[in-house]
């Protein structure tokens, strides 16, 4: 059974920073391509930032500069490193993931990143 567990948010005063962690189990497929989404209350679900299996990544604009999505295979595990954080950072983080071979696609239930001061 496919499980994806997100972890490392927390409360955060504007310009600090959070490492996000999503932890992957449980699938016969290798990970072809993972993204970190975030839904703020009253607002559409929205793409942060994207990584392949290629290490090819892309961030949406907003965050370009100040976040940083890694890949550890061997740790099955997707990072997103937020710095310089901003209150409209606050939202629930959550991550999708893709596997080669697999024509379904798996949610883990999110992590709250909170920025206030």
């Amino acid at each position: 059974q496919v499980q994806v567990v997100e972890s490392g948010g927390g409360l955060v005063q504007p310009g600090g920073t959070l490492r996000l962690s999503c932890v992957i189990s449980g699938s016969p497929f290798s990970i072809y391509a993972v993204g970190w989404y975030r839904q703020a209350p009253g607002k559409q679900r929205e793409l942060v930032a994207h990584i392949r299996d290629d290490t090819s990544t892309k961030y949406r604009d907003s965050v370009k500069g100040r976040f940083t999505i890694s890949l550890d295979n061997a740790k099955s595990t997707v990072y997103l490193q937020m710095n310089d954080l901003k209150p409209e950072d606050t939202a629930v983080y959550s991550c999708n993931v893709d596997f080669r071979g697999s024509v379904q696609d798996y949610w883990g239930k999110g992590t709250q990143v909170t920025v206030s001061s």
